[in-house]
């Protein structure tokens, strides 16, 4: 099947017609659009059942013979094996909606309207236009852009989806960012939304960029229909202003922002697993367990659990690891398979040969930089053996490719000018690695974060930077001798900072897994802000599960619990930490080999709403504790308001605080419970009850809770009357005029920010925020590991989120964690510097600015020493050094300073020839 190009000679030569395409919907595409149908390829099947090879004993291949790639094998045949495992893990994904049962929208009869996920095809390298953004019917490039959202979510006329598919908002914002950098026009790309729903990491402050830097216009507004314009393949949609106003645009393109669904075959699979599924068929799972299905031993991640994004995909996929490795803990390695080694071959005498290896990463560079240019250019340079172009220079394919260019060409050195080292250097540094390299000599110019993508409309200045990055790194790497790397043991324990539900979990997670824990509490009990909660979104009550959580920690003979305790220092590195904690007056050192930062959140104390001033305004776990206690000021109430987005999406604190809108949702049908004729209003800016959350949202709605938007400039005003009650104001959004609510209590829904963070960041040498949150190492590839080695994030410290997600990253972390301590060793120096004893003056400078306390003085005999077990090979010694004593392998001052001759040069010959000019 992956040779399979979907041009549909198969099908048509077929005499019974039992080819069938095999993604589902593409099929009912007119016959006229097949070119733009292989956007999202399709791949045929045969059905065996009709098929004359098998009902004849081999007879016809009809399909075989005239399949143009080859792709049609009946030597394949079906092998059924039986596989016995410990646990079962299902991250079988999701089925992107069939929008043509929207018949309004034509997804089937107009070329020009297609969905996000044919339009991710269109811009994609290997999709059916190389990357360029043209419209199906025609091939234009399209002038205004459409994208329509809540299709086949948030929807129960036109299918059973009420909940809210999580990701679609960002995505369509996203691809009108992408849309505007790969038009060659002025583009107009337009979002018709309902609620736009960005309460993910740095989520909300993308979409201010798109509305105020790309120009991207958010309307506010559920498209009832779509038409065709007379005479054009045009597209014509009305819509419904906010202030009534009744409208018709003309566009060229219309995108579907397409939902998320459960496949039929995930829902037979689940009933052979006999694993329950919930709202929506998804698989079924306690807040408190987010990641294990209701039979013991299986476990599900990504959207099979519900709709989410890629990050907290990720995090889950490693939480249900987690939870497997906690399950076969007694089983560990028995059916480990070792990696194989390879001799490295010794090229430290021989003039080097270099390999460059330029990268298109599909149009990223390649619609910017002219690639072949750059690539002859390459070829021109001293000690450049071999150069080469790839579509994909991190591809599986390509890194079997550099490999057999390292043997057939003789190179000792290679030069990848592609993207980013943060993400695949360590890639390629196994490859040359497998072909007997040593890793380090290996460089990449970054020729795409570093050039195309800043230099995107100037094509022949970002050409000229990359040729000017290519040969700095060539003139780099052939200064760069074979570096060496040794082994140190790993201490096999754990630190876990913060005694709430996601330090506790992840405290748990390692202990479950066999592996001693330190976990550190600064207060004198464990809990945290979950002893303020009543109970989960889904309505499990907190407390039960918080007791018997306590318990299991305490109880656990593995884990060492320090109340009262604060980290005072931190020395080490991955795999061997030694950790100062005080407790009382008392300093403890513990090793630990890896660390969990979890040390939660706090609720923002608002200046205004009169918040302080009046008993009756409470913050969000204040009115938790007031239904919690029967408080006669809410179990009397006749009328409740819910201010939301207070002290969030502001421009002192630019993000979405995630929980805010679910838990004032949950607290208004609390109400509603107590007091059925309770008249409750949330007042809100985009009410984001993402996923199955949404559900509560319509609940909320059929029971009377009335939902009143307004914008940022236009805040609520509250004032206390006589009685002691309050009075808040708001403009109406559809009447636009002032609305006045007498109400007895007042929610406000304050952000959630976290305190005394520095001091842990500077301790483990792990960055924060602009909004003071950790920073992890990558969002979308690694969302619970720093940068800093054998250090991890986990709870309301890394970003406001449900107790659900917490538990899963908490379970996320120690999975992470694990990986650390399960190692016997860990591989140390490579990249560390070495101080030249008979040049160093003994200044100490290195000294006091190591931020790994790597250097140490010698008095004896007045110079400075490197212990290169804990050095991390950062530079600042080496920049700092007055003589020049210290060299950073692989950042050697001859290597740099030759770098920077070679900037220079050209920069100088540049400027000879304006002057010439």
């Amino acid at each position: 099947m992956n040779k399979c190009i979907a041009c549909g000679v198969c099908a048509e030569k077929c005499p019974k017609k039992v080819l069938d395409e095999y993604n589902e919907g593409l099929a009912k595409r007119k016959a006229a659009y097949l070119g733009y149908a292989q956007a999202v390829p399709p791949k045929y099947v045969i059905d065996k059942a009709n098929c004359l090879y098998f009902l004849k004993g081999g007879k016809c291949k009809a399909c075989e013979k005239f399949c143009p790639t080859g792709a049609v094998d009946f030597s394949q045949e079906d092998v059924e094996r039986d596989i016995n495992v410990g646990a079962v893990i299902l991250a079988s994904g999701f089925r992107p909606y069939d929008p043509s049962k929207y018949s309004a929208y034509h997804y089937t009869a107009y070329p020009n309207v297609i969905t996000s996920m044919e339009f991710e095809r269109i811009l994609a390298a290997a999709g059916p236009f190389q990357g360029h953004m043209v419209r199906p019917s025609d091939h234009k490039e399209p002038q205004k852009i459409a994208w329509l959202q809540c299709v086949g979510s948030r929807d129960l006329h036109h299918c059973d989806n009420s909940y809210c598919s999580a990701v679609c908002c960002m995505y369509a914002i996203k691809e009108a960012i992408i849309a505007k950098e790969h038009s060659h026009e002025p583009l107009d790309a337009a979002i018709f939304y309902m609620d736009m729903r960005t309460p993910g990491k740095d989520f909300e402050k993308y979409y201010w960029r798109a509305r105020d830097e790309f120009g991207v216009r958010f309307i506010r507004s559920r498209v009832h229909s779509v038409e065709p314009v007379p005479d054009s393949d045009d597209i014509a949609i009305r819509y419904l202003r906010e202030d009534g106003q009744l409208l018709t645009e003309v566009f060229d393109l219309v995108i579907l922002s397409v939902g998320m669904e459960v496949d039929a075959g995930l829902k037979e699979l689940a009933k052979n697993l006999q694993i329950d599924l919930g709202e929506g068929d998804f698989v079924k799972t306690s807040s408190f367990a987010p990641v294990s299905a209701n039979k013991e031993g299986i476990y599900v991640c990504g959207a099979f659990q519900g709709p989410k994004d890629i990050p907290q995909s990720v995090m889950e996929a490693s939480a249900a690891a987690a939870a497997a490795a906690e399950l076969l803990a007694s089983a560990r390695g028995t059916l480990a398979k070792k990696k194989p080694t390879f001799e490295e071959k010794d090229v430290s005498q021989e003039e080097p040969r270099i390999g460059v290896f330029v990268c298109h990463c599909g149009i990223n560079i390649a619609s910017v930089v002219d690639v072949q240019a750059v690539r002859d250019y390459a070829a021109t340079l001293p000690f450049v053996a071999h150069v080469e172009n790839s579509l994909f220079a991190c591809s599986q394919d390509t890194q079997g490719l550099i490999k057999e260019r390292i043997r057939e060409h003789n190179l000792n050195r290679v030069v990848v000018a592609s993207c980013t080292p943060r993400t695949h250097e360590p890639t390629f540094q196994e490859t040359i690695k497998e072909a007997g390299l040593n890793k380090y000599l290996f460089e990449m110019a970054n020729i795409r974060d570093q050039g195309a993508w800043v230099h995107i409309n100037t094509p022949e200045a970002a050409t000229q930077r990359a040729k000017d990055q290519v040969r700095m790194a060539v003139a780099k790497v052939a200064l760069q001798p074979p570096l060496k790397e040794f082994d140190l043991p790993v201490t096999k324990a754990g630190l876990v900072v913060g005694g709430g539900v996601a330090g506790m979990e992840a405290a748990l997670g390692l202990a479950g897994q066999g592996y001693k824990v330190f976990l550190v509490e600064k207060k004198d009990f464990l809990g945290g802000h979950a002893r303020k909660l009543n109970h989960t979104w889904a309505g499990e009550p907190v407390a039960p599960y918080l007791e018997d959580l306590i318990k299991r920690v305490q109880g656990n003979p593995l884990i060492e619990v320090h109340l009262n305790s604060e980290v005072k220092a931190v020395k080490g590195f991955v795999g061997n930490f030694v950790t100062t904690i005080a407790t009382e007056g008392r300093e403890t050192d513990v090793e630990h080999g890896a660390a969990i930062i979890a040390i939660g959140g706090h609720s923002f104390k608002p200046k205004e709403y009169l918040y302080g001033e009046n008993p009756r305004i409470m913050l969000a776990l204040e009115m938790d504790q007031a239904l919690r206690e029967k408080n006669p000021l809410v179990m009397n109430a006749k009328t409740a308001v819910f201010i939301q987005c207070v002290g969030s999406r502001e421009p002192e604190r630019p993000y979405c605080s995630r929980v805010c809108c679910t838990h004032s949702v949950e607290s208004a049908l609390a109400l509603k419970k107590i007091n059925p004729d309770m008249d409750v209003f949330i007042l809100y800016r985009d009410l984001r009850t993402y996923g199955l959350r949404e559900n509560l949202y319509k609940e909320a709605r059929e029971k009377g809770v009335i939902f009143v938007r307004f914008d940022l400039e236009n805040k609520p005003k509250v004032e206390q009357l006589e009685d002691g009650r309050l009075k808040v104001s708001v403009i109406d959004h559809i009447l636009g005029i002032p609305m006045h609510i007498t109400t007895d209590i007042l929610g406000l829904a304050s952000a959630i920010i976290v305190k005394e963070q520095e001091k842990l960041a500077m301790l483990f040498k792990v960055p924060l925020n602009n909004d003071g949150f950790f920073l992890e190492a990558h969002m979308k590839l690694r969302p619970v590991d720093f940068a800093t080695d054998g250090v991890f994030v986990a709870g309301l410290a890394h970003y406001p989120k449900p107790l659900d997600e917490a538990v899963a990253q908490a379970k996320a972390a120690a999975s992470r964690a694990a990986l650390v301590l399960s190692q016997d060793a860990i591989r140390a120096g490579g990249v560390v510097a070495e101080i030249d004893a008979e040049a160093c003056s003994g200044c100490q400078a290195c000294v006091g600015v190591c931020p790994f306390g790597a250097i140490s003085y010698n008095e004896r005999e007045d110079v400075c020493e490197v212990n290169q077990a804990l050095c991390k090979g950062c530079g600042t010694c080496a920049a700092n050094c007055p003589s020049e004593c210290i060299t950073l392998f692989g950042f050697s001052h001859k290597q740099i300073y030759t770098q920077v001759d070679e900037a220079l040069a050209e920069l100088e010959e540049a400027m000879e020839e304006a002057a010439g000019a």
